[in-house]
């Protein structure tokens, strides 16, 4: 066989952040996950906070688009209540994201001799001039 280490085998589990999850939507557009600590033996471990997770799918030109957001809330209603909020917050977020990578894309160096459009080391030699013999 290979020898590639066990990924398997190296894999630890962290019992001291273990979380129960439970699931609510409202059947339309919104689902949110509850996120409860607890400890090792399942009690809940009151000492850490509830976290709540948004989750929707918006269209896009692409087909749907998953969206993930932490929801700072006191409970579930409170997540639910400002669930539209964090959504639109992560949605602003993807798309500066999208925008810088976009900048830092169109910002490259482009080297020659590295490949690339017009001949810059390309197929008619160093420098684009082509020579006759």
């Amino acid at each position: 066989m290979s020898e590639e280490p066990n990924l398997v085998a190296e894999m630890q589990t962290d019992t001291e952040n273990l979380y129960k999850e439970e699931s609510f939507t409202d059947m339309k557009i919104a689902q949110i996950r509850r996120l409860t600590p607890v400890k090792p033996d399942g009690s809940e471990d009151t000492s850490r906070p509830v976290m709540f997770i948004g989750e929707t799918s918006i269209m896009s030109s692409r087909g749907p688009l998953p969206i993930h957001t932490p929801i700072e809330a006191d409970n579930l209603e409170d997540a639910f209540n400002k669930f539209p909020e964090a959504v639109n917050a992560a949605v602003e977020r993807m798309i500066e994201e999208a925008k810088e990578i976009q900048r830092q894309e169109a910002s490259r160096i482009v080297v020659p001799g590295q490949g690339g459009v017009g001949g810059l080391g390309g197929p008619a030699g160093p420098g684009g001039k082509i020579t006759l013999r």
